[in-house]
């Protein structure tokens, strides 16, 4: 294959799969300097890139312009005229098919993620499981670059850099001389969501430890659940809905620790460097989507012995009967303990 130049790396949804594209791209970046890379994606997910030399995110409209098969057509040529000439497809669903089609017809060179299906349905199936470490997702995006005759070396990689407050976040937030943690108590499946009545347990707890406490979140129902916790606990403050996405990075990136779910932001703050705490319901970390570069100790699992059926699925989706309780395992006091140790 001929050097490359420019290619295209497809990873549309959902946020936590694209964050974890970061420190992969980052480090292709870093290896070739020379290479332009354009990033397909959701247009609201361009400010993760902006850190990147020499990568640029070009938005898929798939529910307007670049919908249907018509729409895909119509998106291929827009991303030829770019002057591509390789594909990195991250993402392996109909849609990123349908385009490959579309490229391989005009002679470009397509490599796709193996996605390790087998073995996830052996890992997540109840009878016969096959309780092993899967390879993480941010190899199986790196596998991708290498097969392209892109190789690159995970462990050299780095995270980004901290980012300078807007005006608008320092207004907000004020500049309390406190370390500074965030929590995203939220996660797409309730099978991942720590427990309301807990989570309030852990805030109750951290409030009173000289933090100053952020809450994630998004949608108007977690906005809402965020308020009240808000006027709750004094040393807390809910920012979502209140910043763009843009801003919300730039905090996340000067937090002294975040407690997520096995959701997105976990991987938001893991690419800044910064510890994070994962609270795990029915899926696992041998799953492959642990944050980037983070210590395996600062995964917090429910009682596995109680529950030996886990993971049930890789995102969480199904409840198997008598699992809806599974996160209750794991004790307010053991959340609070973990943060106080890490933010030490």
């Amino acid at each position: 294959m001929a050097r490359l130049q420019h290619i295209l790396v497809i990873r549309l949804s959902a946020m936590g799969d694209v964050a974890m594209t970061v420190p992969v791209i980052k480090r292709v970046t870093e290896e070739y300097p020379d290479l332009k890379i354009t990033v397909l994606t959701r247009k609201f997910l361009g400010p993760l890139f902006s850190d990147l030399p020499n990568v640029q995110v070009y938005a898929a409209d798939v529910h307007g312009k670049h919908k249907g098969v018509a729409g895909l057509k119509r998106l291929s040529r827009e991303l030829q005229d770019l002057g591509i000439d390789a594909v990195a497809d991250l993402h392996n669903v109909l849609r990123s098919n349908i385009l490959k089609v579309f490229f391989q017809l005009q002679g470009l060179p397509v490599k796709q993620i193996n996605k390790g299906r087998r073995e996830k349905k052996a890992l997540t199936r109840r009878d016969h499981k096959v309780f092993k470490r899967l390879k993480s997702t941010h190899q199986r995006y790196a596998d991708v670059f290498t097969a392209l005759g892109l190789e690159i070396d995970l462990e050299k990689a780095s995270c980004l850099h901290r980012r300078q407050l807007p005006a608008a976040v320092k207004e907000l937030i004020g500049q309390e001389p406190k370390k500074w943690l965030g929590i995203a108590p939220f996660a797409q499946h309730d099978s991942k969501s720590y427990p309301q009545d807990l989570m309030k347990e852990v805030l109750r707890e951290l409030d009173n430890d000289g933090l100053k406490i952020f809450l994630f979140g998004g949608g108007a129902k977690e906005v809402a659940i965020l308020q009240e916790w808000e006027k709750e606990f004094p040393h807390t403050l809910n920012v979502a809905g209140k910043i763009s996405f843009e801003e919300e990075l730039a905090l996340i990136s000067n937090l002294d620790a975040m407690l997520s779910m096995d959701s997105g932001n976990g991987h938001l703050a893991a690419n800044f460097g910064i510890p994070v705490i994962t609270l795990w319901g029915l899926t696992h970390p041998y799953t492959g989507f642990t944050p980037f570069k983070q210590p395996e100790t600062n995964s917090l699992l429910p009682d596995l012995r109680k529950y030996p059926a886990i993971p049930t699925s890789v995102y969480g989706k199904n409840i198997p009967e008598g699992y809806e309780e599974v996160m209750r395992t794991i004790p307010s006091e053991k959340v609070v303990s973990k943060i106080r140790e890490v933010l030490s």
